[in-house]
């Protein structure tokens, strides 16, 4: 079973959509390589048509546990203060919110594509601003599936857990990770993907080099290979 898409079948995926909104919604998903969210929080004025380019704002919220009597950090699982000894009835939830916001280039047809339908209308009006797509998270994994499954792609396996899953949104963005290493897996190619994906640590980036590169098989094949040369 496979544990990621090939390019020729994310075309085939956005081909299957029946509407501009949808198809545009899963271009977007895998040329840009963002996470969901990302892809549903992009407004009109974020897209400079101009320099081909698109802000992605990418929103996290952090929630920070304290003891109510000493103010120390507190872990979920903490039933009392490692600091002052206090028995723990409920903490102080502090809520923090992280904005981080990025650059990313648009390939020309994508672009054209973009045109086309903020040019149709499709774009909506919501609170002062014209976002691209007027869709819950909910109902765009629904969406990707509904178009993957027109386009009879397989599941996927996650190659980590071993899991089976559907086609997801998620899913796009791990295609879009891996066909960049394939082209590229050199140490500045690992950093541009690093910061286009908004990854904060190259760890997280380097799990796709991983996932598709043939090094390991090269390297087992090699082993043998000089085994029967030197038998």
């Amino acid at each position: 079973m496979k544990a990621y898409l090939e390019p020729e079948e994310v075309e085939r995926l956005e081909q299957s959509a029946e509407y501009l909104r949808d198809r545009l919604l899963i271009r977007l998903l895998f040329h840009l390589g963002c996470r969901v969210s990302e892809a549903l929080g992009i407004k009109v004025s974020d897209i400079d048509f101009k320099q081909g380019l698109v802000t992605i704002q990418h929103l996290k919220q952090r929630i920070k546990l304290s003891c109510p009597k000493c103010s120390a950090r507190l872990g979920k699982g903490h039933k009392f203060c490692p600091v002052c000894g206090q028995k723990v009835e409920k903490a102080v939830a502090d809520e923090k919110e992280h904005r981080k916001f990025r650059n990313i280039p648009l390939d020309t047809d994508t672009l054209g594509m973009l045109k086309e339908y903020i040019k149709r209308g499709g774009a909506v009006s919501r609170k002062g601003n014209q976002q691209l797509f007027n869709l819950t998270r909910h109902r765009a994994w629904q969406i990707v599936k509904e178009c993957a499954e027109r386009a009879r792609l397989p599941n996927l396996v996650n190659p980590e857990s071993g899991k089976v899953h559907n086609v997801s949104p998620h899913k796009l963005r791990d295609a879009f990770a891996v066909h960049a290493v394939k082209l590229d897996d050199s140490g500045d190619g690992i950093r541009l993907l690093q910061e286009h994906l908004g990854h904060q640590s190259i760890v997280t980036t380097m799990k796709y080099r991983k996932v598709s590169g043939e090094e390991q098989k090269e390297w087992y094949e090699k082993l043998w290979q000089g085994g029967k040369q030197n038998g």
